[in-house]
């Protein structure tokens, strides 16, 4: 092989190298779901999050930290509390507990929550679901609303595929089209992210914002009439691709970072 292929063929592999390592990592992502009975409860844990937790993952290497409660709750049903934690890799997510019980400020300002008795707990029960950012958006973006917190709309969608191709199939639709439809139409998304672990697979949910309900209801009633979006929608992949989407409205709580 002459000196001229030979440094051909090592530019080549260096440039293919770049380009691979080019590509972006994928975040991950936690959601953590509280529920609870009390209006004392939610005091509590507003004050655990706010005091305790937050600070503690701020010191663990998590920059911002999402809290958010719906704009409706009917009376006398539980009360639910949603906190999106953004992990640059998944060993954040694996070895936050320890990190949390090595942090000396940590136990100290969650006394409260840490050792509540068994009669008289924070919450009633917590879920937590981990996340896999999408290709097509690899990190979470926090929005630039300028509304008051308690206007701003946070629209979380969790769509459920009754097949795992099914699904597949749906996470490529995003990829593929529907969140560059999304990013057009100015719809803010904070995430998307593929469930790899949690209480309803195969699924993915994805955050989207707006200034307020007014400015939701207008954003989703372009996007059903946009026709970019009825083409995608109407080709035969992606026919099926989800078989049912919890819809949630959510009002960020005063001390979220998202």
């Amino acid at each position: 092989m002459s000196v001229f292929l030979k440094n051909f063929f090592l530019a080549v592999c260096l440039l293919l190298a770049v380009t691979v390592n080019a590509a972006p990592k994928p975040s991950y992502y936690e959601l953590r779901t509280f529920r609870l009975k009390t209006p004392e409860q939610e005091k509590r844990l507003d004050a655990y999050l706010e005091k305790a937790f937050i600070p503690a993952l701020h010191r663990a290497g998590v920059a911002k930290v999402g809290v958010f409660k719906p704009v409706e709750t009917a009376a006398g049903a539980e009360q639910i509390v949603y906190v999106f934690i953004p992990y640059k890799k998944t060993d954040e997510f694996f070895k936050l507990p320890e990190s949390l019980s090595k942090d000396k400020a940590y136990n100290e300002a969650a006394q409260d929550y840490l050792n509540a008795a068994h009669n008289d707990p924070v919450y009633t029960r917590f879920e937590s679901a981990l996340m896999e950012s999408f290709s097509g958006m690899p990190s979470f973006r926090a929005p630039s609303l300028k509304s008051a917190p308690a206007e701003r709309i946070y629209e979380l969608r969790n769509y459920e595929a009754a097949t795992e191709k099914l699904h597949q199939a749906k996470v490529h639709q995003f990829n593929n089209g529907e969140m560059q439809i999304f990013e057009r139409l100015g719809f803010n998304a904070i995430f998307y992210g593929r469930v790899l672990a949690g209480n309803k697979l195969p699924s993915l949910m994805y955050m989207t914002s707006f200034e307020n309900k007014t400015e939701r209801d207008a954003h989703w009633k372009t996007f059903s009439a946009d026709p970019e979006w009825k083409k995608l929608n109407a080709l035969p992949e992606y026919k099926n691709n989800f078989l049912r989407a919890d819809i949630l409205l959510l009002h960020p709580a005063a001390y979220s970072e998202i």
